[in-house]
């Protein structure tokens, strides 16, 4: 239970139906009363080491985040600790010659009483769906992506253009690495979906809220993936999803010695 919310989360990574590795990691971590994180990573496959680096981040981000002063507050302690991700991955790529250039994406959420913080890297996407409406909060940093916001090329033909997963930006490649930040409040009903490239490439966007639907964040999971590999992604495929789904017993309306007594004799507040 998180501030208002009963955060219920889920997170699932599959190797899909092409590839021999999954170069994808995820997962989430819950500070009890206080705050959650979950991440999303997709090492990059013309680098070597795609699946050392999106582990790394993953693993160094969680640690990192545990190691801040809870004082600082989730977003500056998520913030510290996506930095501090890039920076492992980055110094293990210049010491291990067989690991040189290696990089990652890595899409980050830390829930807080009902407060949104995100930071982000590379293509993997994060979600909110509200009221049955999807929005994507994050930017893809592709080159494609760039020339499609500045109108340079449709949206529909960057889906399919070859150089969709060229990055413009990505985590360990450099020792300081640009990111964005999101911040924003969720409510009762909303849920986030972080996802990997080699799901949201077969799935659209509408596909992606109609399969979170009316399921458990680990059961929407299950069907993101199952979905993805159904439609033959020819990339590993990876979903977390955390929902909101009711106020905690602390986040209860309180009511007074006269206002119990009123219900008792049957009257109202």
């Amino acid at each position: 239970m998180i501030g208002e919310y009963e955060l219920e989360i889920g997170a699932l990574s599959d190797v899909g139906t092409e590839r021999e590795h999954n170069e994808d990691a995820c997962g989430s971590f819950m500070e009890s009363g206080a705050c959650a994180i979950v991440g999303v990573a997709d090492g990059v496959s013309s680098s070597p080491g795609g699946e050392v680096a999106s582990q790394m981040a993953v693993e160094a981000l969680f640690r990192a985040y545990r190691e801040e002063p809870p004082a600082l507050g989730a977003g500056q302690r998520l913030y510290r600790a996506f930095q501090q991700a890039n920076i492992e991955i980055y110094d293990r790529s210049v010491t291990v010659p067989e690991l040189r250039g290696m990089a990652t994406t890595l899409t980050a959420a830390a829930l807080d009483r009902g407060q949104l913080t995100a930071v982000h890297a590379g293509d993997s996407r994060l979600y909110l769906v509200r009221d049955g409406i999807i929005t994507q909060l994050t930017k893809d940093h592709t080159a494609v992506a760039e020339r499609a916001r500045l109108g340079l090329i449709s949206r529909e033909r960057a889906r399919t253009h070859p150089d969709r997963c060229v990055l413009t930006r990505s985590v360990g490649r450099e020792l300081i690495v640009s990111r964005d930040r999101i911040a924003q409040r969720v409510v009762h009903g909303d849920v986030l979906v972080l996802c990997s490239d080699g799901l949201y490439n077969v799935l659209d966007d509408s596909e992606i809220a109609r399969l979170i639907a009316d399921r458990d964040a680990p059961g929407a999971c299950r069907a993101l993936v199952d979905a993805a590999n159904a439609r033959g992604t020819a990339d590993n495929a990876t979903a977390a999803v955390v929902r909101m789904v009711g106020p905690t017993p602390d986040a209860a309306p309180r009511v007074g010695i006269a206002g119990r007594l009123r219900r008792l004799l049957g009257g109202g507040d």
